[in-house]
């Protein structure tokens, strides 16, 4: 073995003390590391394998080659399953832009005789309110001719609305205004006195719905919405789709 020689000679020069056999011990011993051609056993933590490689080079470099490729192995694993969770995402929420907000135009309002304000009723039969002025209408599924909102896909809808009414002194504020889902009573709100000469009443209301499901508002019969109907407001939204449609 060329390198034990070596070592026995840069160890005894040590203890000489001299600065001149320290200079030339490390020649011999870099001398001797230039010519070693056969394997050299080392821990990771030293730096000696410019043995077997470039120079500058350590033991752990075939460990940090492994590392590589297998976090380069990871990384495109990731990158494959982010991006088909991100087309599932965006197959999921392109449906979810299902918003709507809708008021009523007072130019529909009609007086009757002997009052003296404009209004939307009475009428002999339920009627559904017109809400004809649309602001917001996100997903296209609120039909302003009907005053009908349809569905685009099934999931969990948030409606509300606010029932606003005016009439003159001596007058009876008189109305009843229901949400209808499928031509069902889903909520609604009411006024019959004489105590007061406006009033506005608010509901908000969660319903499950299928594709196609419908909901509008309706007027009941006999009954009738007063002055100001640009503060009549109907308004819904999707919370959530239902993902399993």
């Amino acid at each position: 073995m060329v390198v034990l020689p070596v070592l026995f000679l840069l160890e005894s020069l040590f203890f000489c003390g001299h600065v001149e056999a320290q200079s030339a011990a490390i020649e011999i011993l870099k001398h001797a590391a230039v010519q070693w051609e056969g394997p050299l056993t080392c821990n990771k933590w030293d730096c000696n394998c410019t043995f077997n490689y470039q120079r500058g080079c350590c033991c752990a470099a075939n460990d940090m080659y492994q590392l590589e490729d297998d976090t380069f192995t990871r990384i495109k694993y990731l990158w494959e399953h982010i991006s088909a969770l991100n087309s599932r995402v965006q197959g999921l929420t392109a449906g979810v832009k299902v918003a709507f907000k809708a008021t009523m135009d007072p130019n529909i309002a009609i007086t009757i005789p002997p009052s003296t304000v404009g209004c939307f009723g009475p009428f002999n039969i339920n009627v559904p309110i017109p809400y004809s002025s649309v602001t917001l209408n996100h997903g296209n599924g609120y039909n302003p001719s009907l005053g009908v909102f349809t569905a685009p896909r099934a999931g969990v809808y948030v409606f509300s609305f606010t029932v606003y009414s005016s009439v003159g002194k001596m007058e009876r504020l008189y109305h009843k205004v229901q949400l209808m889902k499928n031509g069902m009573v889903a909520v609604s709100v009411w006024e019959n006195n004489r105590e007061d000469v406006e009033d506005s009443a608010s509901q908000v209301v969660v319903l499950e719905m299928q594709r196609g499901d419908q909901v509008y508002m309706e007027l009941m019969s006999g009954r009738k919405i007063c002055e100001h109907l640009q503060h009549n407001i109907f308004t819904g939204y999707m919370a959530y789709p239902n993902i399993d449609e």
